[in-house]
């Protein structure tokens, strides 16, 4: 935020300057696709984030609850959007004897309930709300259709990706001996992990050297 504070700043940034700050924040695709964002804001649309989920759902890497997010805290747009601890709460209160239930039906309980006038503090209840009620019960989550428990990172293909963007963006291109070296990875991971984030336009390759992608764009 602080060295790029506006989409045209993070625009003016390499994918690789941008993939080394972003480093330990998560999932590097989400870098990619925040900073291909700061591209088509500043190309096309003035500068300006786009302030209603509509407009936002047009973005690469935004979904249903990140538009209404960011339309509701940056806009205190009336926007309907479910996460984890939103949900937690529509299950403790309206569901506590049901099994499996779909975001859909939560949808209308909360667009009635939706304080339309201050949406961004509503939403800033429900979700502390949302919190402390798993500190204090069994997670209601659990009786979500949606429910899932992340896979273990150490040792993942998740992991091994990660291993391969830190070593690019650190210690710069390398060909396929020099990454297996850096990062460790068996050769038939390392391979398939990299086909992965050629196919993502994450990593680019060109006689046998490996690098960040400049390319615009997803598959």
């Amino acid at each position: 935020m602080n060295r790029w504070p506006t989409p045209e700043a993070l625009n003016q940034a390499s994918l690789e300057e941008a993939l080394r700050e972003w480093s330990g924040l998560g999932y590097n695709r989400r870098c990619r696709y925040l900073r291909e964002c700061a591209r088509i804001i500043t190309e096309q649309q003035g500068g300006t984030v786009p302030g209603t989920p509509e407009e936002l759902l047009q973005l690469p890497g935004i979904g249903a609850y990140t538009a209404g997010a960011i339309a509701c805290f940056a806009y205190n747009y009336p926007a309907i959007f479910i996460e984890t601890n939103i949900r937690t709460v529509v299950l403790h209160c309206f569901f506590q004897d049901q099994e499996g239930v779909k975001d859909v039906e939560l949808i209308p309980i909360l667009d009635a309930a939706l304080d339309r006038e201050n949406p961004r503090k509503w939403y800033w209840a429900l979700m502390d709300y949302g919190a402390a009620l798993k500190k204090i019960t069994v997670n209601p989550g659990r009786r979500s259709a949606h429910y899932t428990k992340q896979s273990r990172f150490e040792g993942s293909f998740r992991q091994r990706r990660g291993r391969i963007i830190k070593s690019l963006v650190t210690q710069g291109p390398a060909d396929a001996e020099a990454l297996h070296i850096r990062t460790g990875i068996e050769e038939t991971d390392l391979y398939e992990a990299l086909q992965a984030l050629e196919k993502e336009s994450m990593v680019a390759e060109a006689g046998g050297m490996y690098q960040i992608s400049e390319l615009h764009g997803f598959e």
